[in-house]
């Protein structure tokens, strides 16, 4: 069986290096970016190929869409490079920042900000990307619980992940005829450097949410990877076009 290669974005740490290490322990090879921490990227690389995997990592700033064709030449170099093949499977939007921003103080500085990183980057990423991409693989794109539950302070962030959801059901129908099945992954509150490391940080929100998750803890980044992996397998061949929330059952 061909061995099908993933292109993580964000995948240094947090949620998308667990990501990509789910998807290696899946069988799968991995292309991660990143953002600036390069020394993390390659441990994560060498993490894959520990596991008898191939991997690579490419700097990207998903905010910066005037890069995306040279990133994208790069990708076509490092599959030819190391993969003999011009074609990848799998993609997964999961770069991004947060930012906790009161609806009365938001700038259009700071809305163009996210706007560029959590929607109009993935959205033109993505539209590039498919000239890349194989028939019969996979985009996962990356919401946020707050979509469904207010998170005082996100009304951008969640705005622009509402907008990635809607995104989501457009490309699945859109997509079918070459059958790369879409689906939206919604993580709730996750125990990572987010958004300066908000729930790490404060043993407060943390026991707030543990206290209104069903499962009686936050999440962590453990919890997120398999699922991208599984969404990502044959086994998850019919779900195409969902939004699929992980977040131990928060605020239900």
């Amino acid at each position: 069986m061909k061995t099908k290669i993933a292109l993580v974005t964000g995948g240094s740490r947090g949620l998308g290096k667990n990501m990509a290490l789910r998807l290696a322990e899946k069988g799968n090879d991995v292309i991660i970016t990143y953002h600036s921490k390069k020394e993390e990227a390659n441990a994560v690389v060498a993490e894959i190929e520990s596991k008898g995997q191939k991997a690579a990592a490419l700097q990207l700033d998903v905010a910066q869409l005037n890069n995306f064709d040279d990133f994208l030449q790069q990708v076509s170099q490092t599959l030819k490079e190391k993969w003999n093949t011009d074609k990848f499977d799998m993609l997964i939007n999961n770069a991004g920042t947060g930012a906790t921003i009161p609806f009365a103080n938001v700038t259009e500085e700071n809305f163009d900000a996210l706007l560029n990183i959590h929607f109009k980057g993935v959205y033109f990423l993505t539209q590039k990307s498919l000239l890349l991409m194989n028939d019969n693989g996979s985009i996962i794109n990356i919401s946020s619980g707050t979509t469904r539950f207010c998170n005082p302070g996100y009304s951008v962030y969640a705005s622009m992940k509402g907008a990635i959801e809607v995104f989501t059901r457009y490309l699945a129908k859109e997509l079918g005829p070459r059958r790369i099945r879409v689906n939206v992954l919604a993580p709730g509150a996750i125990e990572t450097d987010f958004n300066n490391a908000t729930i790490r940080n404060n043993p407060q929100v943390k026991a707030m949410i543990a206290s209104n998750t069903s499962l009686g803890r936050v999440g962590e980044a453990k919890d997120i990877g398999g699922i991208v992996a599984f969404l990502c397998s044959d086994d998850a061949y019919w779900v195409n076009g969902q939004r699929i929330e992980a977040s131990g059952g928060v605020w239900l």
